[in-house]
């Protein structure tokens, strides 16, 4: 996964909240001092060295060694650590091909190989290296003319439908970027493509961003992006076991019947490879949006002037993926879990993502260790997990999820997740209940280069960033939330991309997703070759400062909510970004009516053919379906009363918590640990039932980037308003639940 910046990830996504008051769970400060005291970033640097020293993809040998490394020092520090394996499909490239076989250029072959970097020892390592391919798309050998398709998103399509380009029956060339990467190939396939390319262009992901490694951290000319490209907006996991666990003797989809491997031959091409294919295409000049940052013009494609050979061949067996997973055992409530973890294999190297974020979390696992060996018992069990196989699609988090889901209703408090980490500002999303506790902790940790805390250090950014000429009007309104120390800093939604997703949207856990980023970020080597223990060490995170404050943050929140005597929660939080979510919802229903209206109105005084280029053949834009007004009473009701209880829960613990009984306590936490299991919905959202959770889901058309009120505003988007008014009815419900929830719980702590 791809850590964003913290500033662009609040200005993109965060809602707006008004705060309450709540009961602060105390920090044990002297505990938390000497936990501080045992984080070394040199030893982290070590481990990352040795861990990132050879490829360490699903199934290699190095793979393997880095979990035999992680169980064993989990062992030596204390912890009752074991491995689990789960069996999943992952496909490795057995050939691949992508030649220009006539036009300008002709005849080229792709390398489809990144050759080492001077100065970068790891990039020379190329044994066990597999070349250019992304994960679960369908093996072809197709020989077709070529369209560049942009981003290749729903947008573009529109676009070229109007230049009157068709896909159908051609190979696209997308680049990377707009959205998450496997939405390309499966949008092009939906438009009767018979293959896809997915390139880096350099506008967005080289040379115009920064200078290429080894002189700066951008991408190369010969460096490409891996991937997965399964259809994780259906589910994550395994696609032969779906929705369950994946072992040895496992019942399996066949292959071919399997939802989320897509039909067409895919491969990643570097820019420098892609110059060759693109400046060979014929038809449209490409339009304004369309082009990107190669010293060439841009043209649409679609006539027989370039055509391309595409060819991917796998081996599509069953490979082990070694989930690590490791138990310090709570002396008072042991069936109460707090569930840490971060993935450990990569693409190639991996230092950046993963090992960036793991060996902060292995920093975390030996403090704690040694603070129960010195005396330290926490009350609730605190489990930390090292996912594999997470980058062909969350396979090892997911399958162990689904081994163990019944359980983890029943115990699992929390899941804490991180993945990439890099210098900069701090970046947490999650469960909006846990809004205030994470800003709490973070006011309690030094940004390594500022010496202030990273929660004043993330407000300094996101006030300067209001102030910046242009700045638009959420970034103007978080300004103002950041200035205001009596406010806490909002926290993202979650979408998918990394290993919480089935504890989120699926199991109805409530989870966080943690790092840091922003000014030392890997993008430009991201999935490739050059994601290397040089290339982090040298410009994402140097001297591993960014390991030692992300495994100061996690780690307490691990601690504190190890041993909180009460819920960390704090519910009006959750209720006021529902509220939010509400008000967006309602506008975007208003301008998708507007939109409609205005489209007929410019198609039926032909304003289209009037405003179009005459030299440029294009055709009207298709009618937009007319778009009803929809009755939200239900969500207003709905939220009115979470509000109203969230409040009651939110005072009352206030007021008695620290008086609560053991018995209370007791019940309670019973009680909260499934209140959030009340978003979910067994029908699930439309087109995918895995995902249940009402409030938050990956988008269908975003991949990684969250929906909030998804059955809602993705029915509105993609105007399917018979859905949009049954998940106005099924959101509400589950909010009502939700808040029943709240008043059961208002009742034990008011002794009722």
């Amino acid at each position: 996964m791809k850590t964003r910046s913290r500033l662009a990830a609040l200005l993109a996504t965060a809602a707006l909240v008004t705060l309450a008051p709540a009961a602060a769970q105390s920090a044990d400060a002297a505990l938390e001092a000497k936990f501080d005291g045992m984080i070394s970033d040199a030893e982290m640097g070590g481990w990352l060295k040795t861990m990132a020293a050879e490829p360490n993809h699903v199934g290699s040998a190095h793979d393997k060694a880095n979990a035999d490394m992680t169980l064993a020092q989990f062992k030596a520090w204390g912890w009752d650590a074991k491995i689990e394996t789960a069996w999943v499909l992952y496909p490795t490239p057995k050939e691949v091909a992508v030649e220009l076989v006539n036009g300008a250029g002709a005849p080229f072959k792709a390398t489809l190989n990144e050759a080492p970097v001077p100065g970068d020892e790891s990039s020379s390592r190329t044994k066990d290296q597999l070349p250019a391919y992304v994960a679960f798309q369908g093996d072809g050998d197709v020989t077709a003319p070529l369209v560049y398709v942009n981003y290749g998103m729903p947008a573009d399509y529109d676009a070229l439908q109007r230049l009157g380009v068709s896909v159908k029956g051609k190979i696209v060339i997308a680049r990377y970027g707009q959205g998450w990467r496997g939405l390309k190939p499966k949008l092009a396939q939906e438009h009767g493509a018979v293959g896809a390319i997915i390139y880096s262009d350099p506008r967005d992901d080289g040379y115009s961003t920064d200078d290429v490694y080894p002189k700066g951290a951008a991408r190369p000319p010969q460096g490409f992006q891996r991937g997965s490209v399964a259809d994780m907006t259906a589910f994550p996991g395994d696609p032969t076991t779906p929705g369950y666990g994946s072992s040895k003797d496992a019942k399996r989809v066949p292959r071919e019947q399997a939802e989320t491997i897509l039909k067409i031959p895919t491969l990643p091409m570097s820019y420098g490879d892609a110059q060759v294919l693109l400046k060979a295409l014929d038809g449209p000049v490409a339009p304004p949006s369309f082009r990107g940052g190669l010293p060439i013009t841009y043209h649409t494609g679609g006539g027989d002037a370039a055509k391309v050979h595409l060819k991917v061949v796998s081996d599509w067996s069953l490979k082990p993926a070694y989930n690590v997973v490791a138990t310090l055992k709570g002396k008072e409530k042991p069936d109460e879990w707090i569930v840490r973890g971060n993935h450990r294999d990569g693409w190639v190297f991996g230092a950046s993502d993963p090992l960036s974020g793991h060996v902060a979390m292995m920093g975390e696992a030996k403090a704690l260790g040694a603070l129960v060996k010195a005396g330290w018992k926490p009350k609730r069990t605190i489990v930390y997990t090292s996912w594999d196989a997470e980058e062909p699609m969350l396979l090892g988090s997911t399958e162990w999820a689904e081994t163990h889901a019944a359980e983890l209703k029943k115990k699992a408090v929390v899941y804490i997740n991180s993945d990439s980490n890099s210098r900069g500002f701090l970046d947490v999303g999650g469960s909006h209940g846990l809004q205030h506790f994470v800003n709490e902790v973070a006011a309690d940790v030094k940004d390594p280069q500022t010496g202030v805390s990273v929660r004043d250090r993330l407000r300094a950014g996101l006030a300067v960033q209001a102030e910046a000429p242009g700045a638009n009007p959420r970034a103007v309104a978080l300004g103002k939330i950041a200035a205001d120390p009596a406010k806490d800093l909002p926290i993202d939604p979650l979408g998918s991309g990394s290993d919480y997703s089935t504890f989120l949207q699926n199991l109805g856990i409530a989870s966080l997703n943690v790092g840091f980023g922003g000014e030392g970020d890997s993008g430009g080597v991201y999935h490739s070759a050059y994601d290397t223990y040089e290339h982090h060490s040298r410009f994402v995170d140097p001297g591993h400062a960014y390991a030692g404050a992300l495994a100061k943050y996690t780690g307490r929140l691990v601690m504190r909510m190890a041993d909180a005597e009460t819920t960390v929660q704090r519910y009006g939080d959750f209720a006021d970004t529902v509220s939010g979510y509400l008000d967006e919802v309602k506008k975007l229903a208003d301008a998708t009516r507007d939109q409609a209206a205005a489209r007929a109105r410019l198609l039926a005084s032909g304003a289209y053919k009037l405003a179009d280029d005459p030299t440029i053949p294009r055709g009207d834009p298709s009618p937009l379906a007319a778009s009803p007004k929809l009755d939200f009473a239900p969500m207003d009701g709905a939220v009115a009363k979470l509000k109203a209880s969230a409040a009651a829960f939110d005072g009352a613990l206030a007021a008695k918590g620290a008086g609560l009984s053991a018995a209370q306590k007791k019940q309670l936490g019973t009680l909260l640990i499934a209140q959030e299991q009340r978003l979910l919905r067994d029908k699930g959202l439309p087109f995918r039932p895995y995902y249940k959770n009402m409030i938050y889901a990956p988008g269908r058309f975003t991949g990684y980037g969250a929906k909030t009120l998804p059955g809602i505003r993705e029915a509105i988007e993609e105007r399917r308003f018979d859905d949009a008014t049954a998940y106005i009815g099924l959101t509400a419900e589950a909010l009502s639940d939700y808040a029943s929830g709240l008043d059961a719980a208002t009742a034990v702590i008011n002794g009722g």
